[in-house]
């Protein structure tokens, strides 16, 4: 059965390494991929600086790609956070595998998650478009294309 479903949810960290160690050896998640990704993420995101480094980390034993996964984000380089940016540590954004463009369509339609921002994102698949929009409660929502593959019980 292919559905939408979550594609992961990232946490803005203040110390990056600090937060790796906690959420690997405290809780016992693995590191599934360490990288450093240049986009648009001021366009996207409100970024400072188009230059994130992301920590993937979730059980090596779950097949689909990075489906239900931590993300631990920097923002690199940022010589002082800014206290009013909407990017400090925390909850960052809720990411889930959907048809972008139709997501986006019925969330017009609903009156819900306010104007969408777009970038298209170069991946080793080729380019996508991915698109942001907010929660009723202004928590970012990141739309990837993509569905979640599960076995039929």
């Amino acid at each position: 059965m292919t559905s939408p479903g979550i594609h992961h949810t990232a946490i803005i960290v203040a110390d990056l390494d600090a937060s790796v160690r906690f959420y690997r050896d405290g809780i016992g998640l693995a590191v599934l991929t360490d990288r450093t990704v240049s986009g648009d993420w001021p366009a996207l995101f409100g970024a400072p600086t188009t230059t994130l480094r992301a920590v993937f980390l979730g059980d090596p034993d779950v097949v689909d790609d990075h489906a239900g996964v931590l993300e631990l984000n920097s923002f690199e380089p940022v010589a002082e956070p800014d206290p009013r940016s909407p990017l400090s540590p925390g909850l960052f954004l809720l990411s889930f595998f959907v048809d972008v463009e139709a997501t986006l369509d019925r969330l017009a339609a609903l009156g819900l998650g306010g104007a969408p921002n777009r970038v298209v994102q170069e991946t080793p698949a080729g380019a996508i478009t991915i698109a942001t929009v907010h929660d009723p409660d202004g928590v970012t929502i990141l739309l990837t294309p993509g569905s979640i593959t599960r076995p039929r019980a």
